[in-house]
Protein backbone atom coordinates (compact mmCIF):
# COMPACT_ATOMS: atom_id res chain seq x y z
CA UNK A 1 0.00 0.00 0.00
CA UNK A 2 1.45 3.31 -1.15
CA UNK A 3 2.53 6.45 1.05
CA UNK A 4 -0.93 8.27 1.22
CA UNK A 5 -3.70 9.64 2.94
CA UNK A 6 -6.40 6.83 2.68
CA UNK A 7 -9.86 9.27 2.68
CA UNK A 8 -13.02 7.29 3.99
CA UNK A 9 -16.37 8.60 3.62
CA UNK A 10 -19.58 7.89 5.88
CA UNK A 11 -22.58 9.45 7.53
CA UNK A 12 -22.20 10.75 10.54
CA UNK A 13 -24.19 9.11 12.67
CA UNK A 14 -23.07 7.04 15.95
CA UNK A 15 -23.29 3.50 14.18
CA UNK A 16 -22.05 4.94 10.76
CA UNK A 17 -18.74 6.37 12.61
CA UNK A 18 -18.63 2.98 14.26
CA UNK A 19 -18.47 1.30 11.23
CA UNK A 20 -16.18 3.56 9.81
CA UNK A 21 -13.35 3.06 12.60
CA UNK A 22 -13.89 -0.40 12.16
CA UNK A 23 -13.06 -0.44 8.12
CA UNK A 24 -10.15 1.94 9.72
CA UNK A 25 -8.84 -0.06 12.25
CA UNK A 26 -8.88 -3.58 9.72
CA UNK A 27 -6.77 -1.38 7.12
CA UNK A 28 -4.58 -0.51 9.49
CA UNK A 29 -3.98 -4.03 11.22
CA UNK A 30 -3.74 -5.12 7.77
CA UNK A 31 -1.07 -2.88 6.93
CA UNK A 32 0.99 -1.95 9.67
CA UNK A 33 -0.39 1.56 9.30
CA UNK A 34 -0.75 4.44 11.98
CA UNK A 35 -4.36 6.23 12.46
CA UNK A 36 -2.33 9.24 10.68
CA UNK A 37 -2.40 6.91 7.56
CA UNK A 38 -6.42 7.84 7.48
CA UNK A 39 -8.79 10.81 7.29
CA UNK A 40 -12.69 10.03 7.67
CA UNK A 41 -14.90 12.76 5.99
CA UNK A 42 -18.72 12.96 7.24
CA UNK A 43 -21.69 13.56 4.92
CA UNK A 44 -25.15 14.44 5.65
CA UNK A 45 -27.35 12.35 3.11
CA UNK A 46 -30.78 12.91 2.41
CA UNK A 47 -32.24 10.02 4.54
CA UNK A 48 -30.01 12.16 6.98
CA UNK A 49 -31.90 15.65 6.58
CA UNK A 50 -35.44 13.91 5.78
CA UNK A 51 -37.36 13.68 9.25
CA UNK A 52 -40.39 14.92 8.73
CA UNK A 53 -41.81 11.75 7.46
CA UNK A 54 -41.31 7.99 6.56
CA UNK A 55 -38.84 7.14 4.20
CA UNK A 56 -41.33 5.06 2.28
CA UNK A 57 -42.87 8.02 1.21
CA UNK A 58 -39.84 9.10 -0.27
CA UNK A 59 -39.23 6.11 -1.86
CA UNK A 60 -36.13 4.47 -3.36
CA UNK A 61 -32.96 2.96 -2.37
CA UNK A 62 -29.72 5.30 -1.98
CA UNK A 63 -31.24 7.24 0.65
CA UNK A 64 -28.30 6.78 2.72
CA UNK A 65 -25.83 6.29 0.54
CA UNK A 66 -26.07 8.98 -2.67
CA UNK A 67 -23.91 11.92 -1.04
CA UNK A 68 -21.71 9.76 -0.09
CA UNK A 69 -21.14 8.02 -3.89
CA UNK A 70 -21.27 11.55 -5.45
CA UNK A 71 -18.00 11.92 -3.03
CA UNK A 72 -16.63 9.29 -4.46
CA UNK A 73 -16.88 9.92 -7.72
CA UNK A 74 -15.52 13.66 -7.36
CA UNK A 75 -12.33 11.93 -6.14
CA UNK A 76 -13.33 13.82 -2.73
CA UNK A 77 -12.66 10.59 -0.93
CA UNK A 78 -10.89 6.56 -2.09
CA UNK A 79 -13.86 4.65 -0.47
CA UNK A 80 -16.93 4.88 1.25
CA UNK A 81 -18.36 2.62 4.38
CA UNK A 82 -22.03 1.53 4.28
CA UNK A 83 -24.35 -0.52 5.53
CA UNK A 84 -24.99 -2.60 3.26
CA UNK A 85 -28.56 -2.98 3.66
CA UNK A 86 -28.67 0.89 2.53
CA UNK A 87 -27.01 0.55 -0.52
CA UNK A 88 -28.74 0.07 -4.30
CA UNK A 89 -28.54 -3.23 -5.79
CA UNK A 90 -27.30 -1.55 -8.85
CA UNK A 91 -24.27 1.05 -8.12
CA UNK A 92 -23.82 4.11 -9.71
CA UNK A 93 -21.88 3.84 -12.94
CA UNK A 94 -18.17 3.78 -12.14
CA UNK A 95 -18.57 2.40 -8.82
CA UNK A 96 -18.02 -0.99 -7.19
CA UNK A 97 -18.03 -2.60 -3.79
CA UNK A 98 -14.17 -3.56 -2.94
CA UNK A 99 -14.99 -5.64 -0.02
CA UNK A 100 -17.63 -7.03 2.55
CA UNK A 101 -16.48 -7.69 5.86
CA UNK A 102 -17.41 -10.53 8.07
CA UNK A 103 -21.29 -10.09 8.76
CA UNK A 104 -22.42 -9.37 12.25
CA UNK A 105 -25.37 -11.15 13.83
CA UNK A 106 -28.09 -11.04 11.21
CA UNK A 107 -30.96 -10.90 13.66
CA UNK A 108 -33.62 -7.93 14.77
CA UNK A 109 -33.43 -7.57 18.30
CA UNK A 110 -36.91 -6.90 20.71
CA UNK A 111 -36.26 -4.04 22.85
CA UNK A 112 -38.75 -3.27 25.65
CA UNK A 113 -39.08 -2.06 29.32
CA UNK A 114 -42.13 -3.54 30.14
CA UNK A 115 -41.74 -6.88 28.49
CA UNK A 116 -39.46 -10.07 27.90
CA UNK A 117 -39.88 -10.69 24.50
CA UNK A 118 -42.45 -10.55 21.70
CA UNK A 119 -44.21 -13.47 22.44
CA UNK A 120 -45.04 -11.22 26.20
CA UNK A 121 -46.84 -7.96 24.04
CA UNK A 122 -50.57 -7.65 25.69
CA UNK A 123 -53.01 -7.56 23.14
CA UNK A 124 -52.95 -3.63 21.91
CA UNK A 125 -49.34 -2.96 22.75
CA UNK A 126 -47.48 -0.46 20.55
CA UNK A 127 -44.47 -1.69 18.82
CA UNK A 128 -42.90 1.56 17.29
CA UNK A 129 -40.52 0.81 13.82
CA UNK A 130 -40.10 2.61 10.73
CA UNK A 131 -39.22 -0.25 8.45
CA UNK A 132 -41.89 -1.44 6.46
CA UNK A 133 -40.21 -5.23 6.47
CA UNK A 134 -40.79 -4.95 10.48
CA UNK A 135 -44.23 -3.13 10.08
CA UNK A 136 -45.73 -6.15 8.00
CA UNK A 137 -44.36 -9.02 10.04
CA UNK A 138 -45.13 -7.62 12.81
CA UNK A 139 -48.36 -7.45 11.77
CA UNK A 140 -48.49 -10.45 10.17
CA UNK A 141 -47.51 -12.56 13.34
CA UNK A 142 -49.63 -10.28 15.71
CA UNK A 143 -52.78 -8.97 14.09
CA UNK A 144 -53.68 -7.60 17.87
CA UNK A 145 -50.62 -4.89 18.16
CA UNK A 146 -50.67 -1.41 17.15
CA UNK A 147 -47.86 -0.07 15.03
CA UNK A 148 -46.72 3.61 15.11
CA UNK A 149 -43.60 4.95 12.78
CA UNK A 150 -40.90 5.31 15.11
CA UNK A 151 -37.40 6.97 12.75
CA UNK A 152 -33.75 8.12 14.25
CA UNK A 153 -31.32 6.83 15.17
CA UNK A 154 -30.04 3.97 17.47
CA UNK A 155 -30.01 6.38 19.92
CA UNK A 156 -33.09 8.61 19.34
CA UNK A 157 -35.28 4.97 19.11
CA UNK A 158 -34.37 4.31 22.46
CA UNK A 159 -34.88 7.55 23.81
CA UNK A 160 -38.41 7.57 22.11
CA UNK A 161 -38.96 4.03 23.71
CA UNK A 162 -38.28 5.75 27.36
CA UNK A 163 -40.19 8.53 26.62
CA UNK A 164 -43.54 5.75 26.31
CA UNK A 165 -44.03 6.79 22.64
CA UNK A 166 -44.00 2.72 22.37
CA UNK A 167 -43.81 -0.34 24.36
CA UNK A 168 -41.06 -2.09 22.09
CA UNK A 169 -38.94 -1.59 18.97
CA UNK A 170 -37.13 -3.70 16.89
CA UNK A 171 -33.44 -3.23 15.54
CA UNK A 172 -30.42 -4.69 13.88
CA UNK A 173 -28.55 -6.93 16.77
CA UNK A 174 -25.52 -5.67 14.54
CA UNK A 175 -26.00 -2.17 14.80
CA UNK A 176 -26.34 -2.62 18.91
CA UNK A 177 -23.34 -4.84 18.94
CA UNK A 178 -21.16 -2.39 17.34
CA UNK A 179 -22.21 0.60 19.51
CA UNK A 180 -20.97 -1.64 22.16
CA UNK A 181 -24.93 -1.64 23.54
CA UNK A 182 -25.37 -5.60 23.20
CA UNK A 183 -26.75 -5.45 27.16
CA UNK A 184 -29.74 -3.17 25.35
CA UNK A 185 -31.20 -6.13 23.87
CA UNK A 186 -34.23 -7.57 25.76
CA UNK A 187 -34.46 -10.49 23.30
CA UNK A 188 -33.18 -11.56 19.88
CA UNK A 189 -35.92 -12.75 17.54
CA UNK A 190 -34.97 -16.16 15.90
CA UNK A 191 -34.70 -15.53 12.03
CA UNK A 192 -37.35 -18.27 11.45
CA UNK A 193 -39.65 -16.02 13.42
CA UNK A 194 -38.92 -12.30 11.65
CA UNK A 195 -37.01 -12.39 8.88
CA UNK A 196 -34.04 -9.67 8.12
CA UNK A 197 -33.52 -7.07 5.48
CA UNK A 198 -31.06 -7.82 3.04
CA UNK A 199 -27.91 -7.80 3.73
CA UNK A 200 -28.35 -6.90 7.55
CA UNK A 201 -25.43 -7.01 9.23
CA UNK A 202 -22.87 -6.58 6.19
CA UNK A 203 -20.52 -3.82 6.50
CA UNK A 204 -19.69 -2.85 2.70
CA UNK A 205 -16.56 -0.84 1.41
CA UNK A 206 -16.87 0.78 -2.10
CA UNK A 207 -14.50 2.04 -4.49
CA UNK A 208 -14.31 3.36 -7.51
CA UNK A 209 -13.83 0.95 -9.92
CA UNK A 210 -10.83 2.11 -11.30
CA UNK A 211 -8.84 2.59 -8.27
CA UNK A 212 -6.54 -0.22 -8.26
CA UNK A 213 -4.32 1.02 -5.52
CA UNK A 214 -7.43 1.33 -2.74
CA UNK A 215 -9.07 -2.40 -4.70
CA UNK A 216 -6.18 -3.97 -3.48
CA UNK A 217 -5.49 -2.03 -0.19
CA UNK A 218 -8.76 -2.77 0.71
CA UNK A 219 -8.82 -6.42 -0.43
CA UNK A 220 -7.78 -8.12 3.11
CA UNK A 221 -10.89 -7.11 4.53
CA UNK A 222 -13.09 -8.81 2.83
CA UNK A 223 -14.99 -12.23 4.13
CA UNK A 224 -15.73 -14.68 1.27
CA UNK A 225 -18.69 -16.14 2.89
CA UNK A 226 -20.49 -13.33 3.87
CA UNK A 227 -19.49 -12.17 0.02
CA UNK A 228 -21.31 -14.88 -1.17
CA UNK A 229 -24.31 -14.94 0.93
CA UNK A 230 -24.76 -11.15 0.38
CA UNK A 231 -24.75 -11.87 -3.37
CA UNK A 232 -27.70 -14.05 -3.52
CA UNK A 233 -29.85 -11.57 -1.18
CA UNK A 234 -29.07 -8.57 -3.59
CA UNK A 235 -30.23 -10.49 -6.57
CA UNK A 236 -33.21 -11.49 -5.33
CA UNK A 237 -34.24 -8.09 -4.01
CA UNK A 238 -33.00 -6.71 -7.77
CA UNK A 239 -35.04 -8.95 -9.30
CA UNK A 240 -38.03 -8.03 -7.14
CA UNK A 241 -37.37 -4.13 -7.87
CA UNK A 242 -37.47 -4.11 -4.13
CA UNK A 243 -36.93 -0.51 -2.45
CA UNK A 244 -37.61 1.09 0.93
CA UNK A 245 -40.98 0.77 -0.07
CA UNK A 246 -41.52 -2.93 -0.49
CA UNK A 247 -41.58 -4.95 2.62
CA UNK A 248 -39.01 -7.89 1.57
CA UNK A 249 -36.53 -9.70 3.36
CA UNK A 250 -33.69 -12.44 2.36
CA UNK A 251 -30.95 -14.19 4.69
CA UNK A 252 -29.02 -16.48 2.64
CA UNK A 253 -26.58 -18.80 4.89
CA UNK A 254 -23.35 -20.91 3.46
CA UNK A 255 -23.49 -24.52 4.67
CA UNK A 256 -20.35 -26.00 3.95
CA UNK A 257 -20.56 -25.64 0.08
CA UNK A 258 -23.96 -25.08 -0.18
CA UNK A 259 -26.08 -21.75 -0.03
CA UNK A 260 -29.07 -22.37 1.61
CA UNK A 261 -31.32 -18.82 0.59
CA UNK A 262 -34.83 -17.81 2.01
CA UNK A 263 -36.89 -14.83 0.85
CA UNK A 264 -40.32 -13.42 1.81
CA UNK A 265 -42.60 -11.02 0.54
CA UNK A 266 -45.38 -9.58 2.27
CA UNK A 267 -48.25 -6.82 1.99
CA UNK A 268 -48.17 -3.86 4.18
CA UNK A 269 -50.87 -4.87 5.96
CA UNK A 270 -49.13 -8.30 6.71
CA UNK A 271 -52.39 -10.27 5.89
CA UNK A 272 -50.77 -11.50 2.77
CA UNK A 273 -47.03 -13.32 2.07
CA UNK A 274 -45.13 -15.18 -0.04
CA UNK A 275 -42.15 -17.61 1.12
CA UNK A 276 -39.36 -19.31 -0.53
CA UNK A 277 -36.75 -21.52 0.19
CA UNK A 278 -33.90 -22.34 -2.14
CA UNK A 279 -30.72 -24.27 -1.54
CA UNK A 280 -28.02 -24.37 -4.48
CA UNK A 281 -24.02 -24.38 -4.74
CA UNK A 282 -21.90 -21.85 -2.77
CA UNK A 283 -20.84 -20.33 -6.27
CA UNK A 284 -24.13 -20.03 -8.07
CA UNK A 285 -25.15 -16.98 -5.35
CA UNK A 286 -26.52 -14.55 -7.95
CA UNK A 287 -28.71 -17.15 -10.09
CA UNK A 288 -29.85 -19.02 -6.79
CA UNK A 289 -31.27 -15.12 -5.33
CA UNK A 290 -32.78 -14.57 -9.03
CA UNK A 291 -34.32 -17.79 -9.42
CA UNK A 292 -35.81 -17.53 -5.74
CA UNK A 293 -37.52 -14.07 -7.06
CA UNK A 294 -38.35 -15.82 -10.16
CA UNK A 295 -40.40 -18.38 -8.13
CA UNK A 296 -42.30 -15.46 -5.95
CA UNK A 297 -43.16 -13.91 -9.21
CA UNK A 298 -44.88 -16.55 -10.92
CA UNK A 299 -46.58 -16.92 -7.46
CA UNK A 300 -47.92 -13.54 -8.03
CA UNK A 301 -45.58 -11.46 -5.56
CA UNK A 302 -45.63 -8.57 -8.28
CA UNK A 303 -49.27 -7.70 -7.65
CA UNK A 304 -48.86 -7.67 -3.60
CA UNK A 305 -46.07 -5.54 -3.99
CA UNK A 306 -47.99 -3.30 -5.95
CA UNK A 307 -50.24 -2.42 -3.13
CA UNK A 308 -46.86 -0.46 -1.32
CA UNK A 309 -46.73 1.92 -3.33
Amino acid sequence: MQARTLRIGTRGSPLALAQAHEVRARLMAAHGLPEAAFEIRVYKTTGDVIQDRPLAEVGGKGLFTKEIEEALIAREIDLAVHSMKDMQTVLPDGLAVGAVLKREDVRDAFLSLKYASFAALPEGAVVGTSSLRRQAQVKRLRPDLQVVGFRGNVQTRLKKLADGVADATLLACAGLKRLGMADRITAPIATEEILPAVAQGAIAVEIRGDDAATAEAVAPLDDAATGRCVTAERAFLARLEGSCRTPIAGLAELLGDTLRFRGMVFSVDGERSFDITREGPADTADALGTAAADALIELGAYALLARSF
